[in-house]
């Protein structure tokens, strides 16, 4: 945020003085005081849209990532100015420029080791939103540092910076005791940012899906390694109420908006609970293909996902995220969610589609989709 600055008009000269200007240049020529409290991307105006300006300069920590594009592209639309830390190549980010007007999507590279560079990259924003993930562990970055480590070290940062609205994304799941590293160390991030940060909004969703996803893409692309879809315990204990990518996206908005939601923590879930069974035959129904499911013993799938775990690329599986995809979806009823944020959820059966159809075979590309035959809500 800007400083107060007198700044002086000598002879067309335009020198800024941090203090009182000389007695001869006052003499010279009148004073003009500028008084800038604040950064002038938050200052609204315009009819609104991707042409005008919102009031919201955003840091947007992982926006890289599949909920990433969602978020900035809301931003972007209502005409917020977003900062994008990155780590990656500069070309993969090519596809978030046109998402704002132009000079609206400000690209920082950052280092999520250094303070300094974090403070860099919210030195001017009023919104910080925390989407840092991974779903795999790497020998530079272990699950520690992304969901524990850095997150605190972005809420320490922003706290200090004075900035009121950071929203930091969690797992619906994120529990200390669950057999799932990932989802440990989410409920242990989630404690230290609360801890760090007392007003900040704690978004706690189920598993996203979306035409990018890890989710109905990851069931879907099981066909690659035969016709049979392995199931632990045939997927009839695991419970799961996935939510659409851009609901998550909505809610993240409306909540920077809402001068409530601060120091809240929302569950955001999709309208109907499913048998992981009975998703993902519903899955392969849309998509038009056989559904051949068979038991497969936990240990075995921990097996079978070691040897993805050793691709030096990125893994098609690993053993936590067996565990993960297998664990049931917990209920939050004293928490609000996507209604108390003015959001009605999509189902599965409204929008897995745009997923799937790319799955689909030739002959059955543009085949309706209600001819698969919905699947079967639980309410346990």
């Amino acid at each position: 945020m800007a400083a107060v600055t007198l700044i002086c008009r000598p002879a067309g000269v335009l020198p800024k003085l941090s203090g009182t200007c000389s007695p001869v240049l006052l003499a010279a020529a009148p004073v003009t005081v500028q008084q800038r409290k604040i950064h002038h991307a938050v200052v609204p105006r315009g009819k609104g849209g991707r042409s005008s300006i919102s009031g919201l300069a955003a840091t947007v920590f992982g926006a890289t990532g599949f909920l990433g594009r969602y978020v900035v592209n809301r931003l972007g639309r209502m005409g917020s100015q977003v900062v994008i830390p990155y780590r990656c190549d500069q070309y993969d980010l090519m596809y978030l420029r046109p998402m704002g007007d132009l000079g609206q999507i400000i690209f920082m590279e950052w280092d999520p080791r250094n303070k300094e560079s974090i403070q860099r990259a919210i030195s001017h924003s009023n919104v910080v939103i925390n989407l840092v993930g991974r779903e795999w562990e790497t020998s530079n970055y272990k699950y520690e540092d992304v969901f524990v480590s850095i997150p605190l070290q972005i809420a320490r940062a922003t706290r200090e910076a004075g900035i009121k609205k950071f929203i930091h994304m969690s797992h619906l799941n994120a529990d200390i005791r669950s057999p799932s590293k990932y989802l440990r160390n989410k409920a242990v991030g989630e404690e230290a940012v609360r801890n760090e940060f007392p007003d900040a909004i704690i978004m706690k969703p189920s598993e996203l899906f979306g035409r990018e996803d890890r989710f109905l893409n990851h069931f879907a692309n099981m066909r690659w390694f035969g016709t049979a879809v392995p199931l632990i315990a045939m997927g009839k204990k695991t419970v799961k109420q996935p939510v659409h990518v851009v609901d998550v996206a909505k809610a993240i908005i409306n909540a920077i908006q809402d001068p409530e939601a601060n120091g809240k923590t929302y569950a955001l879930v999709g309208p109907n609970r499913y048998l992981l069974h009975d998703l993902v035959e519903y899955l392969y129904s849309v998509a038009h293909r056989p559904f051949m499911p068979y038991p497969l013993p936990r240990p075995l799938y921990h097996l079978v996902a070691r040897f993805f775990e050793m691709n030096p690329f990125e893994p098609w599986t690993t053993r936590d995220k067996v565990d993960r995809l297998h664990t049931s979806d917990l209920k939050y009823p004293d928490l609000p969610g996507l209604e108390d944020l003015g959001i009605t959820p999509a189902s599965i059966e409204q929008k897995a589609i745009e997923t799937l159809r790319r799955h689909r075979r030739q002959r059955f590309f543009e085949a309706a989709v209600g001819e698969a035959k919905p699947s079967k809500t639980v309410n346990f």
